[in-house]
């Protein structure tokens, strides 16, 4: 019997649904009609989502053949999964939303554990909209700090090798190069779009004279797919659902039309979809008007449409609102005071899996929920109203799981890739006890698994961090084919 788990012990999954109806059926008639609207707006049924993969498939292929595309299909000079006998010593520096993460790891083979040290240094919010140079010298004091701190030596002799997560959209040459199409997650740092990156941070480096070699820039996406293939051969794709949402998968390099290069033509490359983009041109996803609020109102108004819809930094925000035009109706919290719920951002996709999960079914409101409301927005909500946005949540949530799984299926379907293990890393993928359900169940409506499967062919496995990993992965991987003298996207030294 299915069950999930409440304050009270399992609670029957027949026992909730019946709890939902019934409290569904008690809200007051004003709330009723709006959840209606709600479902109405927010539900993504199978035919919508084939349509969708149909058309992500078309912007995939559009990528690979000219640059300039929607989805822009980043070519990695990653080549190939590694083998799983990559080893030696390896410095990491990933630049995530929040923080600066600096990394020392020693790959010992698939067969033995790594060894990782890390720090982690605040990324100051102001250093997210001002000028380059502020931002590139926060990153050389880090990797200066933690090179001091943990004693590691290095010389010009004997640099450091270093590989450089950077979790945005970058136009390749080479493997150590990276020119920034635009900033997402929030940045908007003037000075880097259009510039190579990996440039403007050798030279905060080489300013400080830090004995560091940068070797490779890595999109975390493409780290994901190797760290977990360093260890797990059924790895087939690497995918981000967490602030932001992403994939990278294995291309042959003659099926990338834009690429100028003398490698075979069956070469694999990681290519990083940045798929975030996919849908610009708002012809196949469902938008609601609060899609379209949010992205009026981001830095970059009319960019990143899938990710708008289906990442975690926005499905909060979509949640907030919700709640906000309803009290501005009269229908929600009246009379009651609403400037924290006017803040932008405030709600996270913590809270609304909180929201989503906290509530005990069987009108049993002593929930955290409550708490949740008073101590985030000050608010005092009722027994309906917790009803209400508990089903909202879901709603907003069921959508955004549903819509991740379309870039993957398309994946899948362009490359005939019919089982394997998606590796995931991202906070939604790792920590909304729903997502993966949910995105399992598209999956089988998209890619048409048979209703008696013992168990779905492609799975969502977790990467616990391609950022780092993944990225000292792919630093031994380089440095190993440069000794073998295959230096295909390598710039000489």
């Amino acid at each position: 019997m299915d069950t999930i788990t409440s304050a009270h012990g399992l609670v029957p999954l027949s026992t909730v649904a019946t709890n939902d109806q019934v409290e569904l059926d008690s809200l007051p008639l004003e709330l009723q009609l709006e959840l209606k609207r709600l479902k109405d707006d927010f539900t993504v049924d199978s035919k919508r989502l084939k349509h969708i993969v149909s058309q992500f498939q078309e912007e995939l292929q559009a990528g690979l053949d000219k640059y300039g595309s929607n989805i822009s299909m980043n070519a990695t000079w990653v080549l190939g999964f590694p083998s799983g006998t990559e080893r030696g010593k390896f410095l990491v520096v990933d630049l995530g939303g929040t923080n600066i993460r600096v990394c020392w790891i020693e790959l010992r083979g698939r067969e033995e554990e790594l060894l990782i040290t890390q720090d982690e240094f605040r990324l100051p919010d102001e250093l997210k909209t001002g000028e380059a140079q502020p931002l590139w010298d926060f990153i050389a004091d880090s990797l200066e700090t933690f090179i001091a701190k943990h004693d590691l030596g290095g010389s010009e002799e004997e640099p450091l090798q270093l590989g450089f997560t950077f979790s945005y959209p970058c136009h390749q040459e080479y493997i150590d190069h990276g020119k920034l199409v635009t900033w997402t997650k929030g940045f908007e740092i003037k000075g880097v779009e259009g510039e190579d990156a990996v440039g403007q941070l050798r030279e905060a480096m080489a300013k400080r004279n830090l004995p560091i070699r940068l070797v490779a820039l890595i999109n975390d996406t493409t780290g994901a797919m190797i760290a977990s293939s360093y260890t797990d051969p059924q790895t087939i794709i690497g995918a981000i659902f967490g602030t932001g949402c992403n994939g990278a998968y294995m291309e042959n390099v003659g099926s990338i039309g834009k690429l100028d290069t003398q490698l075979p033509q069956d070469t694999p490359m990681a290519i990083n979809c940045e798929y975030g983009a996919f849908d610009n041109a708002h012809t196949a996803l469902p938008r609601t008007s609060y899609d379209v609020t949010v992205d009026e109102e981001s830095p970059k108004p009319g960019e990143q449409a899938f990710e708008k819809m289906s990442a975690g930094l926005y499905l909060g925000e979509i949640f907030r609102l919700i709640l906000l035009e309803l009290h501005g109706k009269g229908i929600m919290f009246k009379g009651q005071d609403v400037s924290k719920l006017r803040e932008p951002y405030l709600l996270d996709t913590g809270f609304l899996s909180g929201v989503e999960h906290n509530a005990n079914p069987g009108m049993l409101f002593d929930s955290p929920t409550r708490d949740a409301f008073k101590q985030k927005l000050n608010l005092d909500i009722s027994d309906k109203e917790i009803v209400f946005v508990r089903r909202t949540a879901q709603l907003i949530s069921i959508r955004g799981a549903r819509l991740c799984s379309c870039g993957i299926a398309a994946i899948c379907k362009k490359k005939g890739i019919t089982s394997g293990h998606v590796a995931a890393d991202g906070s939604v993928a790792n920590k909304h006890p729903e997502f993966k359900r949910r995105w399992a169940k598209a999956m089988a409506e998209v890619l048409d698994w048979p209703g008696d499967r013992k168990e779905d062919p492609i799975t969502i496995t977790s990467a616990e961090d391609g950022s780092g990993i993944g990225a000292a992965v792919i630093v031994a991987m380089t440095l190993k084919r440069a000794k073998e003298g295959n230096l295909a996207g390598i710039r000489e030294k």
